[in-house]
């Protein structure tokens, strides 16, 4: 957990440098002022949801390549088609666009969809779900991924993900000034050396904050996702995938771009569950019951 925090501070911190420098070359090499809010404000939407969008627009080439995700594009045993046929129901049944529909080699009861848009996605499952798992179970999980795609959270995660971004490098430079006014008597001298210290250290405090307000909704859709495999596959069959899920917890070997998009989630308690990207298992089952 704190290898994770520590890797999501220096990663953070090496795109705000990369930022202040391309603002910085903004500023003084092409004259753009950014000292007025609006125009600063501007300039941390393009950057903000810049990265979301195009985040969002390789998700699925991203996601092929980390993963060694294979696509099926004829299947080639029972196995197969029974994936590829499921998913092409519960497509109909939901009025979207077939997504494609793919297997990874991976020993953990896993699954996730990416993609642009519900009707540019893809479902993928491990070989361990495949293995571990009975077809009532895997069918409830391809429908609790189907809903994801229906529900367009892979769109509406890029977006929260690029408000957060744009008032995250906005705030950070507005309250950097300030601090840097009352340090330096607010002389009109332009921004001292504290100053960009300052916005760096702000960056990292609301890019952390920012990241529990994007992991509170995505465990929010989690419950939603699990409502929505509950339609499609039915509710027994649904708590009956989770509860295997339980059993079976362990670390997700997702990489971290699409660790959010998977079914599995990790373990944790107290402040830790701030950061989690999925609700815990027990919760997610109580929901399903209660709603029963």
């Amino acid at each position: 957990m704190f290898r994770r925090i520590a890797l999501f501070l220096a990663t953070n911190l090496a795109v705000m440098i990369l930022l202040g420098i391309v603002l910085s070359v903004l500023q003084h090499v092409f004259g753009i002022q950014l000292g007025n809010n609006g125009t600063l404000l501007v300039f941390a939407a393009i950057f903000g949801f810049g990265g979301a969008i195009i985040s969002l627009l390789l998700s699925k080439t991203m996601a092929k390549r980390s993963t060694g995700a294979q696509v099926i594009t004829q299947p080639r045993n029972e196995v197969e088609r029974w994936l590829f046929d499921t998913v092409q129901r519960q497509a109909q049944q939901l009025g979207i666009k077939m997504p494609e529909v793919a297997v990874y080699d991976a020993p953990e009861i896993n699954a996730f969809a990416t993609g642009a848009s519900r009707n540019n996605s893809l479902v993928a499952v491990s070989t361990g779900l495949l293995r571990s798992m009975s077809r009532d179970e895997a069918e409830a999980v391809l429908g609790h991924e189907m809903a994801h795609v229906a529900n367009g959270d892979m769109v509406t995660m890029a977006l929260i993900q690029g408000v957060l971004n744009t008032f995250v490098i906005f705030l950070a430079r507005v309250v950097g000034r300030i601090i840097d006014g009352m340090i330096s008597g607010n002389r009109d001298d332009g921004p001292s050396f504290f100053y960009y210290i300052i916005v760096l250290v702000l960056d990292m405090v609301f890019g952390l904050f920012a990241s529990m307000i994007a992991m509170a909704f995505s465990r929010w859709r989690e419950f939603r996702a699990d409502a929505g495999g509950a339609r499609l596959a039915g509710r027994e069959k649904m708590i009956a995938a989770l509860e295997k899920l339980a059993l079976n917890q362990g670390q997700s070997t997702l990489p971290d771009q699409i660790r959010a998009f998977g079914i599995a989630g990790g373990i944790g308690q107290g402040m830790r569950k701030l950061l989690m990207t999925h609700p815990p298992l027990t919760e997610r089952i109580r929901a399903l019951r209660e709603a029963a």
